[in-house]
């Protein structure tokens, strides 16, 4: 259909092909999907591969370009991507899973001009993937990353090391908008992990003044998280928080994502009812008990988030956002639970304690099989 669309199309400049499942160009001809008018595309597609073959000559005036990648991995392909692309000033990258190998194809791009490169999980592939891509940003004016990486016995990621890796490559960049995540796994060394002042110092060394970051400055069970990002804070994700978070102002963040391998506390979630004052998804994982179960005297609210993933999450986190008497979740219709811990939370499905909040679900995601009590269609007036 796509090349169909360019085929009979010939004076489109603007194609926008997003469906939900991502196309893939493995089987077509090396001639089709050509475009001479094309100069901006959104698309979905499955492997870093296809990314490649757009930008192998096809579509030679595209000059922006926004991509969902699916899988970012190895590639057996001929694809022979090595022409400058003297169009494209604007490239959107975006990845939803782990990306491990990179060919290094693409040569420098002279005229690309703005860069925003998102990637929603973790990958391992920091130093063979992005770093090779970026340093051919040679004119970049303007970077974001969004980038969440591991790093495996070694350090987190600071001014110095990104201006080593490839900002000093960019002399034109005026503009650098970034949120950084490094998770550290060290099982055989000991790492001197740096403390938030030497990280946000190595940013005010290299002119970058609105900078803000928390990071463990020491390994829990060989582990180490740290979060850097400029201010504003420019992204409507806020993945992979930690109980080290120390607040904030967030009013652009829609979709917030929680992971440790400690406990997060009462307090941390007042924090985040105040300083997320739009939040609308919220994710949990987090299998660590409390260590403090005595709730806040008032009720923390969360006045428009509507979806609520705890199916990894201890029960009680379960507690904390189910009972109305802990939080208050007026817009709240969408629960993603395990089965057993909602049964146990609700006392089989009789607590009154949590019956205003589930009487509201419209959604309820229980991944593992389960036979209906009888009183749990009651329970869950509104499914």
């Amino acid at each position: 259909m796509f090349a169909l669309i360019l085929s009979i199309s010939k004076c489109l400049i603007d194609l926008t092909f997003t469906e939900r499942i991502q196309i893939s160009f493995s089987n077509l001809p090396s001639a089709s999907c050509v475009s001479s008018t094309l100069t901006k595309l959104k698309i979905n597609v499955n492997t870093f591969d296809d990314c490649l073959y757009l930008l192998d000559g096809h579509l030679q005036h595209l000059s922006i370009m926004i991509i969902d990648i699916d899988e970012i991995s190895d590639s057996s392909s001929n694809i022979d991507n090595t022409k400058n692309l003297p169009k494209l000033k604007c490239l959107t990258l975006t990845s939803q899973w782990y990306t491990y190998f990179y060919n290094d194809r693409i040569k420098n791009l002279p005229k690309l001009k703005c860069l925003t490169l998102t990637s929603h999980w973790y990958t391992y592939s920091y130093n063979d993937r992005i770093v090779p891509l970026l340093r051919k940003m040679l004119n970049l004016e303007e970077l974001t990353l969004f980038l969440s990486i591991i790093r495996n016995e070694s350090t987190y990621f600071d001014g110095t090391q990104l201006h080593n890796d490839f900002l000093i490559n960019m002399p034109r960049l005026n503009k650098f908008i970034f949120s950084i995540h490094t998770y550290i796994i060290s099982d055989r060394i000991e790492i001197d992990l740096p403390s938030k002042n030497d990280i946000l110092n190595s940013f005010l060394e290299r002119g970058y003044q609105q900078v803000h970051s928390y990071a463990d400055e020491k390994l829990t069970f060989n582990r180490g998280f740290c979060h850097v990002y400029s201010l504003p804070y420019h992204f409507n994700d806020f993945i992979f928080m930690t109980s080290g978070f120390q607040g904030g102002t967030f009013s652009k963040v829609r979709r917030l994502v929680m992971l440790d391998i400690r406990p997060f506390e009462n307090e941390l979630f007042q924090v985040i009812s105040q300083d997320f004052p739009f939040l609308q998804r919220l994710s949990i994982t987090n299998l660590y008990s409390q260590q403090n179960k005595q709730h806040l005297s008032t009720s923390i609210t969360f006045a428009h988030l509507f979806d609520l993933d705890l199916a990894r999450a201890n029960i009680d986190y379960v507690v904390q956002f189910l009972l109305d008497k802990n939080t208050s979740l007026p817009r709240l219709t969408h629960l993603t639970v395990r089965y057993e811990t909602l049964a146990t939370v609700t006392r089989g499905f009789t607590n009154d304690a949590a019956h205003l909040t589930c009487s509201k679900i419209r959604c309820l995601v229980v991944k593992e099989p389960f036979v209906r009590p009888e009183k749990f269609l009651s329970y869950f007036s509104s499914l």
